[in-house]
């Protein structure tokens, strides 16, 4: 039987970046659909027939931020922000919401693609975590936090912590690799599935910044995601 095309939604209102889009992303293969404001691409997004959603962040009748949280509050479908901001907290707000992840114009559209297919691989269960121990369906417990992965939950001290996936899965590594310490282009491509990742490291270091605040007492003096300058993130 023929495999159904992966489908993306583009949300943008900039025509001309958005045929440019949509015809780069079919040349991949996919099948794309264009919203030119925010209102129509909430509706397209929460209709749940996507596979991804690349998602501008200035946009008539609807911002990109709100759509991504109504969303994401729905839907795990993965989210690409795109946007000509550059502002350090237009980022975190994006990952914070649940973006998967973020790119600032003018970006190029060979990385672009790159992060498409990673997200999708990611989301559909083709992506195989690297060195990661066999028994994804059990407990791991450090101290007062336990992750229970046949629930996809978090808990701290008994109280369940709310984490975005690319949080959960971060940590998820990061504990099942414990003493081992990773560089970010290692977690990129082990974690986010980036296999020629060309672009920015600080979407690791926001990710490990915003999982700290809710997990650690003191985020500043972290005692479960700690970081040995030069040789990366780990857990003790």
């Amino acid at each position: 039987m023929e495999q159904r095309k992966k489908r993306i939604l583009i949300v943008e209102d900039e025509r001309d970046i958005a045929e440019i889009l949509k015809y780069n992303v079919e040349k991949q293969g996919y099948e794309a659909e264009v919203a030119c404001d925010g209102e129509k691409g909430l509706a397209l997004g929460l209709s749940g027939t996507f596979d991804l959603i690349l998602l501008d962040v200035m946009l008539p009748k609807v911002d990109g931020f709100e759509i991504c949280r109504r969303v994401r509050s729905r839907l795990e479908t993965p989210i690409i922000m795109l946007t000509a901001r550059e502002e350090e907290n237009d980022k975190i707000l994006g990952l914070d919401l649940g973006a998967d992840d973020y790119m600032t114009k003018p970006f190029s559209l060979g990385e672009l693609i790159s992060r498409i297919k990673a997200n999708i691989r990611r989301y559909s269960g083709e992506t195989v975590v690297k060195a990661q121990q066999d028994d994804d369906d059990g407990k791991i417990v450090i101290d007062e936090l336990e992750i229970d992965m046949s629930a996809y939950s978090v808990k701290k001290n008994g109280e369940e912590i709310s984490l975005s996936k690319q949080q959960y899965e971060l940590l998820v590594f990061l504990a099942k690799n414990r003493g081992k310490k990773f560089r970010q282009d290692a977690l990129l491509e082990a974690v986010w599935g980036y296999d020629d990742y060309y672009g920015d490291v600080r979407t690791v270091d926001v990710t490990v910044a915003r999982l700290r605040k809710q997990i650690e007492d003191n985020p500043s003096e972290p005692k479960f995601i700690k970081n040995k300058r030069g040789m990366g993130y780990y857990m003790d």
